[in-house]
């Protein structure tokens, strides 16, 4: 259409209509989804020897553009959660030719088979959980109430009277001697030869012989205080108001076993170790609770080491080896770990130390052989022991300096490792008995391995007191 002059008249241009929101997001998810199902149809032409993959799967398995199905939540690789699909705005897009034909493909498997389960696989790392279940809360309230007997030795005034019962002179001469051996055993051996034990331990390990041949005494059966005649349990009674006071939960009674004297002697079991420093009399509980807060008044770390089978010992930190060594009293066993296991033939469950400063499960340090040392864990499961291992040393750890910490973790990691090589180290000494010429293989007629230092010493201490408490 033209006017009067001749000159073709423009047709009016309509006003510009306003864009959806999102068109151009819509647009480039079209756009990369066109090209991701073009690079896997060239993918899927490309001759086997080119591809990444050795599996042949058909070509039209990629040029279906639908989202493919979630993967089940218990799969470990499916972190990424699934982004919902935008809504279907598509742009228009040019016009997409088809590959060319292929061969039939190959008929996928209608399912893929689930993967294993978790409690399946093993060593797996131990995740901390909190305790949920009434068993479990039962045995960290148990393990709370212990993990609270090394604060009561951190009163320094109780600590001086404590000193006050030790014979410490003749302690540190006796150290220091023996310290004095060491040393010059080291110097026999080299120039740059570590002696076996510092100062500190020497003072430890004197400390030890003073308390078990002269200062405490070992009862199972009290005497008769009217005859001094042996006496016969009789059960348990209640305590009285003042040994109540002392600290005893509970009390023994024993009969005279003399007919004409019949009278009663009672033992009260006291948990105080300040009250067993005038009583000096009991059984392993009391052994361990004073003699651990004597080493602790001449200035040592220690650990009060709980065993579910009804036994407690000492753990003293040693400065010059940077490791903590086993200390039982009633034995006079001194880094003697394997003495429980392969001396007295027991099989340990639980062995948790206790200290001021945290808590922790040793019990790889005293049973080293899982399948003959080891005792069924059935009070809670690891995931639970572990979490309430951690809440007892954060709560002891709670308002420390945090220098102090740092050097408390650095210990830590350093046990950690020292029990993982404990292990591994009972692993390989098992594996060297299968192979041929060990001495539990099917070579026979090999030679015996090497012993193990820890189990001499274990073979010969045998257990001198206490018969009748095992």
């Amino acid at each position: 259409m033209a006017d009067r002059s001749g000159v073709p008249r423009r047709k009016p241009v309509p006003p510009p209509q306003p864009l959806p929101e999102g068109w151009a997001a819509d647009l480039t998810i079209a756009f990369r989804r066109k090209l991701s199902t073009k690079r896997m149809n060239e993918l899927s032409r490309r001759p086997s020897s080119q591809r990444r993959s050795s599996s042949r799967l058909p070509a039209d398995f990629f040029t279906d553009s639908r989202q493919p199905p979630p993967l089940p939540s218990r799969h470990g690789y499916d972190a990424t959660p699934q982004q919902p699909q935008m809504p279907s705005r598509q742009a228009p897009a040019a016009p997409f030719s088809p590959p060319p034909p292929s061969p039939p493909p190959q008929q996928l498997p209608a399912a893929l088979p689930s993967p294993p389960a978790y409690n399946s696989l093993k060593n797996l790392p131990t995740v901390p959980v909190p305790p949920t279940d009434t068993k479990s809360l039962r045995f960290r309230s148990m393990l709370m109430s212990l993990s609270n007997t090394p604060c009561k030795w951190e009163n320094p005034g109780l600590l001086d009277e404590a000193l006050g019962a030790i014979p410490l002179q003749r302690i540190y001469d006796m150290a220091q001697e023996e310290s004095d051996l060491f040393t010059a055993e080291a110097a026999s051996l080299g120039p740059n030869i570590k002696p076996a034990w510092g100062y500190q331990d020497c003072v430890v390990r004197a400390l030890m012989k003073w308390f078990k041949r002269e200062f405490f005494e070992w009862v199972n059966n009290p005497l008769c205080s009217t005859c001094r005649t042996r006496t016969l349990a009789c059960g348990m009674a209640a305590p009285l108001p003042d040994e109540q006071a002392r600290g005893a939960n509970r009390v023994e009674l024993y009969q005279c076993a003399n007919q004409q004297c019949g009278s009663f002697e009672r033992f009260p079991r006291y948990n105080d170790a300040f009250v067993l420093l005038q009583t000096r009399r009991g059984r392993c509980g009391e052994w361990a609770n004073c003699f651990t807060m004597l080493c602790r008044a001449v200035g040592s770390r220690v650990r009060w080491v709980w065993n579910a089978e009804d036994h407690v010992w000492t753990e003293v930190y040693s400065v010059h080896r940077k490791r903590w060594v086993h200390v039982d009293c009633c034995e006079e066993q001194w880094d003697a770990p394997l003495l429980y296991t392969q001396g007295w033939g027991k099989k340990l469950s639980y062995c948790i130390a206790f200290s001021a400063d945290g808590c922790c499960d040793v019990t790889r340090r005293y049973a080293r052989n899982p399948a003959e040392h080891a005792a069924q864990r059935n009070r809670s499961s690891e995931g639970v022991l572990s979490h309430i291992v951690r809440e007892i040393t954060a709560l002891r750890r709670r308002d420390m300096d945090k220098k102090e910490k740092f050097r408390l973790n650095a210990d830590d990691m350093r046990e950690d490792a020292e029990l993982r090589k404990v292990i591994i180290e009972a692993l390989a000494f098992n594996v060297s008995r299968i192979l041929p010429g060990g001495d539990g293989g099917g070579g026979g007629g090999g030679a015996s391995p090497p012993a193990d230092p820890d189990a001499q010493k274990a073979a010969e201490g045998g257990r001198q007191s206490g018969a009748m408490e095992w």
